[in-house]
């Protein structure tokens, strides 16, 4: 069997109603409409599964790579606990437009509902208009009647919690966290591999067909977190050259490399694969002494496990995000 290499996959491409233009514009995604939201990156979810398009694997999906290549691929601990389902989902999103207000809930009750992971998830903010911002949490204390009080009246808004965002911002939602994407923002999304939404409020819009879309509002009540934070954002320090961790739970740990000079990485410890999304800049992922793989900004690649020893090169600089999922009793 031929040795595994860096792989880059096919984009896919999401039209939604509150996409935009910057996947193409800013990303450089083939997109065919003015509406691209989602570019789906690295995804094994039924339905939207990534297909190859480097090396002799190119042309595969990574479902099917993963029932050949098994721990070789995801890492034996991965592979014993997933099986042959992709545990993250990685995205780039456009929100041209307000996304609705939601909720995601978390294992226990996605399994119950939907035979379904739950979906806790992050964003680091790429690029955001003037004025921009996000909805996470709440803004004040509150329970499930108080709640509910403030949706049936209309003035859900009122108590939920808004983040004027720029370049560089981070903000880690864990399932049940109620959120929004607000129009005018650029973000690199991890998640589980989970598509399970409740929507809560949609601004009253109404799709090309002229209807609403669907809301959620009574599956929402059970999963929602209703505590009060006094801190929603994610604060860190950037580094040149060394990682600075952005989050980490028992589905993800992400590192921020902001890189002007060649990095050495040894994942053999880890037993797990690891993707990296290029955020700015370009740079080489060099291999097998001789092998040499370019990822440019907007792209992403999956880094077998068993491809243990790699370096980073960076094209003048470059500025990435690197996602694998830790040992559980390493988590904090």
């Amino acid at each position: 069997m031929n040795q595994l290499y860096p792989l880059k996959f096919k984009p896919i491409i999401l039209d939604k109603m509150w996409g935009g233009s910057k996947l193409k514009n800013i990303l450089h995604k083939d997109t065919f409409s003015e509406k691209a939201g989602e570019s789906w990156e690295i995804s094994g979810f039924e339905g939207n599964v990534s297909v190859v398009t480097n090396g002799f694997l190119a042309g595969n999906d990574l479902n099917d790579l993963i029932e050949v290549y098994m721990g070789d691929l995801i890492g034996e601990r991965i592979f014993e606990k997933f099986g042959t389902q992709f545990p993250l989902l990685i995205k780039y999103i456009d929100a041209n437009d307000a996304l609705s207000i939601q909720v995601h809930p978390d294992d226990e009750l996605a399994l119950k509902r939907h035979n379904s992971f739950g979906k806790t998830e992050m964003w680091y903010v790429m690029q955001a208009e003037k004025g921009s911002e996000l909805i996470v949490g709440f803004n004040r204390k509150t329970d499930k009647a108080t709640y509910l009080n403030y949706l049936n009246n209309k003035n859900l808004a009122e108590i939920l919690n808004k983040e004027p965002v720029k370049e560089g911002d981070v903000f880690f939602l864990p399932a049940g966290r109620v959120h929004a994407i607000g129009a005018g923002i650029l973000l690199a999304e991890i998640q589980q591999t989970s598509d399970v939404t409740y929507r809560i409020y949609d601004f009253d819009r109404k799709e090309s067909n002229g209807k609403y879309r669907e809301l959620h509002t009574d599956l929402a009540l059970d999963a929602i977190d209703y505590t009060f934070y006094n801190k929603y954002r994610t604060a860190y320090s950037e580094n040149k050259n060394f990682p600075v961790e952005l989050a980490s739970c028992n589905y993800f740990t992400t590192n921020l490399l902001n890189l002007t000079t060649k990095i050495e990485k040894d994942i053999i410890a880890l037993d797990c694969f690891v993707i990296y999304m290029c955020l700015d800049g370009s740079c080489n992922f060099a291999y097998n002494e001789k092998e040499k793989i370019k990822l440019k900004k907007g792209e992403s690649i999956l880094i077998p496990a068993d491809l243990t020893i790699y370096s980073i090169e960076p094209e003048n600089s470059v500025k990435l995000l690197e996602v694998y999922i830790p040992e559980e009793d390493s988590n904090k």
